[in-house]
């Protein structure tokens, strides 16, 4: 009696399992594709974090070729704190520039990065000439040709994440650190 009823047991559980599998098979087999996944960039501040994916994404062979997904982080600063920005590998292992916009959008502070050199930087918040940190771009890098033959950079992909210096709701996954 006690082996029939572990027998039965045993088939309960099978069975289970098998239309737990054809479940999951259903539902996965009508879920939405996600699409490449392109990488994040993370900011953090005074122990608030923000990561966000690109506002844009270009095939490096067709920049005409593009997704814009439109992403754009914010974080929370304040005047004491530098921002610390970590770009993943993926982008660390190409050329890529910084834009850092203080008060004056005019006065663009760049910085440009070789391949494998940097995948962390600390961005200050108040520039003495510049004035406040109003945001900050991250910008994949190709080079280009245009019609008369000149070769310049050209962005294939951009990051962007602005400042917020007073308190209100940001966009971009967000959270505490710790």
């Amino acid at each position: 009696m006690k082996k029939a009823v572990a027998v039965g047991s045993i088939a309960a559980l099978v069975l289970a399992s098998v239309a737990d599998g054809l479940i999951t098979w259903a539902v996965v087999r009508h879920a939405e594709p996600e699409g490449p996944r392109h990488p994040e960039i993370s900011a953090s501040t005074h122990g608030e974090l923000t990561r966000v994916g690109p506002y844009f994404f270009c095939n490096v062979l067709n920049l005409n070729d593009c997704q814009s997904p439109k992403e754009q982080g914010e974080l929370s600063v304040n005047s004491h704190d530098p921002v610390q920005l970590s770009v993943p590998t993926p982008i660390g292992s190409a050329p890529w520039r910084l834009l850092m916009v203080y008060d004056d959008p005019t006065d663009t502070t760049t910085a440009i990065f070789r391949p494998d050199s940097r995948l962390a930087v600390t961005i200050p918040t108040v520039d003495p000439q510049r004035g406040q940190l109003r945001g900050f771009t991250v910008q994949l890098l190709t080079l280009v040709q245009d019609e008369k033959g000149e070769v310049f950079e050209a962005p294939h992909a951009e990051w962007s994440v602005r400042t917020n210096w007073a308190s209100s709701s940001p966009a971009g996954r967000r959270g505490r650190i710790g």
